[in-house]
């Protein structure tokens, strides 16, 4: 059973990431007849002290990292990127995760389990500021920057910020039940689950070409999306065979002209339920899916969630929602 939770900081750290752990498990709930235990929270650095968040606060730790070896759930809180860790903080996660405990780290915390090679063969995620950087470093590391949280065996790992709820919520929610993880999501004022992924937040722009001819196409195409678009009409429309043509677009993009405009689409889509009051069937139409039921299915295959729970997330409850 979870009882025992010790969180790395080390100098350089975010404050709000590490507050979340402080939420969840450094609270005493165990007196409000919720069924939350105590935990045993404990806060640790390679060297006590003062030691300096991010904002140009500083917080006194009076413990080492003694304090991970017996703790049932070791969590690396996300520090700036620049910063070195130390190798006693790589030997501390790479110990914890030896004995099977839990190791949780949120949003660039990850960088450091990578760098301990606990990572190594193994799903993981980050914020999506620093997904690629992830992926770049340690290639060995299976990055999926879509998600709030991946769990691999007793790995954990958080997108940025909030998200750091949502993978501590999901580990109490394994050791303690789904009414222990309700409770602590209600006495936050939080949802004990969140739908989606961090797909939904990221700011995705739209790529940039080597050729002109091929830009002005893709920028043609965003203000068409309405339209039918054939490989046969985009390939005549720059001057080039529909073989020579696919081949070009795929270098260019990274997609095929039907992935690429679905992608497009998908963005549209986003934008209109953002900024609008149109209703299902009205964005289907505006975006150029047609019909609400592609229009979900892409949406639920891009971002994993659906388009009333994005509008949900974004805009608030509306009354013209399909």
């Amino acid at each position: 059973m979870l009882k025992t939770v010790a969180v790395i900081v080390i100098p350089n750290f975010a404050v709000f990431e590490f507050g979340t752990a402080c939420e969840v498990f450094g609270l005493d709930r165990s007196d409000r007849g919720s069924g939350v235990p105590a935990f045993d929270f404990r806060v640790c650095t390679p060297e006590p002290g003062d030691v300096p968040m991010k904002s140009g606060l500083s917080i006194h730790v009076s413990l080492g990292l003694e304090a991970t070896q017996d703790a049932d759930l070791v969590i690396m809180a996300p520090y700036g990127l620049d910063e070195e860790v130390p190798e006693s903080v790589l030997e501390a996660l790479r110990a914890a995760d030896a004995r099977g405990a839990w190791v949780l780290s949120i949003c660039s915390g990850a960088f450091a389990l990578a760098r301990a090679g606990i990572l190594n063969g193994r799903r993981g995620t980050t914020h999506w500021h620093y997904s690629q950087e992830l992926a770049s470093r340690y290639p060995e590391v299976q990055v999926d920057e879509n998600v709030l949280y991946v769990q691999d065996g007793n790995l954990i790992t958080s997108a940025g910020t909030a998200a750091g709820i949502d993978a501590c919520l999901h580990l109490v929610r394994i050791e303690l039940g789904a009414n222990v993880a309700a409770a602590i999501a209600r006495d936050m004022v939080v949802p004990p689950h969140r739908d989606g992924g961090q797909a939904q937040f990221i700011d995705r722009p739209m790529p940039t070409c080597g050729s002109a001819p091929m830009e002005a196409l893709l920028r043609w195409m965003v203000q068409n999306l309405d339209r039918e678009h054939t490989v046969a009409d985009l390939a005549s429309r720059v001057h080039m065979s529909d073989r020579t043509f696919a081949r070009r677009f795929r270098s260019e993009t990274g997609a095929t002209p039907a992935a690429w405009l679905n992608s497009q689409r998908v963005l549209r889509a986003q934008e209109l339920l953002e900024t609008t009051d149109l209703n299902i069937d009205e964005i289907a139409r505006e975006s150029g899916f047609g019909h609400p039921v592609l229009l979900r299915h892409h949406f639920a295959k891009v971002l994993d969630t659906s388009p009333q729970s994005y509008r949900r997330a974004f805009r608030g409850q509306l009354t013209a929602v399909g």
